[in-house]
């Protein structure tokens, strides 16, 4: 069965071919008319005609045309393949990479930016188109047609032994990844198997590799930092499954965050106007030296194709978020002192609190770094280790740059005080996870924080009604996280679950107590029953965790 980029290539060049054939008969119209008026053919001698020929003037080479020849063999065509999964609700998928917002530069208030990870990255999505290429989803956007899906994205080689740097939603979910070369033949058809190394959903970022017998060629990576608003650059990609195209623009913007809130923290994008379209994601933006200074990571668009906004991702970023995927963890590992806060706050807040720079403290986390040194909601931090805080992207930046075990001298306000403490930077991830999944103190503690963190759903009783009219006991899903495991299983609202692993689960401490003996790499079979159709019975739905 044809891809959509197959069916999209077809029709264009359909649309073409149409084209030239409608030209082309108004030239031969245009012919029988200069053969005669009233049927009467005229002479047309053309022997005084001098036939052209080619000149061979050599034409001096541009910068675009040096770093595209020097560059071009390290970009590389990166194809993925997603499974079908077995779903009810038609197959949940995480596919907003078409969607559009009409104003990129606001895109809404996020209740309350945090220091801690956060979970946005489907909000993200949702307001930038993503360049995947490759299959769409299936019917009603779900994605789910019981037919394979493929995707397309572009990368490129940091390292001759075969390290490719991408972007995590080019290869997100993937359950086989596929990388080509530009010396690669046309025969070939995805390409060579690759592996993931370690990915970076905060900066949207990965670290991929295939296996080479013999060095590959490979990018410089230059310094974002110095680049300026209005330097030439160069994009090298992949659209719509074109590769080795390069476009050219200029830096129209840098420090660009397209979300608000906690989900863009990490994300502060260089935007070019350098064309780029679906399947140019992961490609290098490059300098006028031929360096790598950006990832092309999103666009803004209202048609799915290029409108001159696009955003990359800056290489400091990158060599930062690169090097902590290829040590051991194969994770970031970034500091956290656990307090919530709020960007954008009103200048009579500032005001009301006396205060021009620093950041307003909107929660502590009970139990976290900032709480067991003394903080508290209403302080405003105004300085790390002497050094003046301006707001919370300075303060994120500062504290997320910290080895967790390290301890800073954070100086604040309190009542119009100044105070200061020590603090001991925790790690983001255990700080994030703390706040958001707290875990069950005994089998009588919250069932709905032990679904939720190992399932990703929240469950209640059955109520009576229901029990009676479908014959069984269980607990009702009252919710289901996007992207956890229970969705991609396709469990969704309203459905009672009566068993897992064939242990009923009749209520919820019943559920609680399966849920919790559950580990990562275990199977695990829900048996569901549908209330709105208890005549079809159970249905049996897993995966592994």
């Amino acid at each position: 069965m044809k891809s959509l980029f197959e069916r999209l290539r077809s029709r264009r060049l359909a649309s073409v071919f149409i084209l030239l054939a409608t030209v082309s008969a108004a030239v031969v119209a245009g012919s029988f008319a200069a053969h005669g008026v009233r049927g009467q053919e005229t002479q047309n001698s053309s022997t005084d005609a001098t036939p052209l020929k080619v000149v061979t003037t050599p034409v001096p080479p541009n910068d675009f045309v040096k770093i595209a020849k020097f560059v071009g063999p390290a970009v590389v065509n990166i194809n993925t393949e997603t499974l079908p999964k077995q779903s009810q609700n038609g197959g949940r998928r995480n596919f907003h990479q078409f969607h559009t917002q009409p104003n990129p530069q606001n895109p809404g208030q996020n209740p309350g930016d945090n220091d801690q990870q956060g979970q946005g990255q489907d909000d993200f999505q949702n307001f930038f188109n993503r360049f995947f290429g490759g299959q769409a989803p299936g019917p009603d956007q779900g994605g789910d047609t019981g037919e394979v899906q493929e995707s397309l994205g572009s990368g490129f080689i940091v390292d001759a032994k075969g390290y490719i740097i991408t972007n995590n939603h080019v290869i997100d979910k993937a359950d086989k990844i596929y990388v080509k070369l530009s010396t690669d033949p046309d025969t070939q058809d995805l390409g060579r198997p690759a592996r993931v190394i370690g990915v970076d959903k905060a900066t949207d970022l990965a670290v991929i590799k295939i296996d080479t017998s013999s060095p590959l060629p490979t990018v410089k990576m230059g310094n974002s930092d110095t680049a300026q608003v209005g330097d030439w650059v160069e994009a090298i990609g992949s659209p719509f499954a074109l590769a080795q195209t390069v476009t050219a623009g200029i830096i129209s913007a840098k420090n660009r965050t397209i979300d608000q809130g906690a989900p863009g923290q990490f994300q502060h994008f260089i935007q070019t106007d350098a064309a780029i379209n679906p399947g140019n994601s992961g490609g290098p933006l490059l300098n006028m030296n031929g360096e790598v200074i950006g990832v092309n990571t999103a666009i803004y668009t209202q048609s799915a194709g290029y409108q001159g906004i696009g955003f990359a991702m800056p290489s400091n970023t990158v060599v930062d978020v690169y090097n902590d995927l290829i040590s051991p963890s194969h994770k970031v590992t970034r500091g956290s002192i656990g307090i919530q806060f709020r960007e954008g706050l009103s200048g009579a807040v500032n005001r009301v609190y006396g205060f021009k720079n620093g950041v307003l403290v909107q929660e502590v986390q009970p139990g976290g770094p900032a709480d067991k040194a003394g903080l508290k909601a209403g302080d405003i931090i105004v300085a790390i280790d002497g050094r003046p805080i301006k707001d919370g992207d300075d303060l994120v930046n500062e504290i997320a740059s910290r080895r967790p075990g390290s301890t800073i001298h954070l100086g604040y306000n309190r009542d119009g005080k100044s105070e200061d403490t020590t603090v001991t930077i925790g790690d983001r991830d255990t700080v994030f996870a703390d706040l958001n999944n707290p875990q069950p103190e005994s089998a009588d503690n919250s069932i709905i924080g032990a679904g939720e963190a190992k399932l990703g759903i929240v469950v209640q009783e059955v109520p009576p009604a229901t029990v009676s009219r479908i014959h069984a006991s269980g607990v009702i899903v009252e919710s289901v996280r996007p992207g956890s495991f229970a969705d991609l299983q396709g469990l969704s609202t309203g459905l009672v679950i009566t068993h897992i692993n064939r242990q009923p689960t009749p209520g919820k401490d019943q559920f609680d107590a399966v849920v919790s003996k559950l580990k990562t790499g275990d199977d695990v079979v829900f048996e569901v029953i549908d209330p709105k159709h208890p005549d079809q019975g159970i249905n049996y739905i897993g995966g592994t965790l």
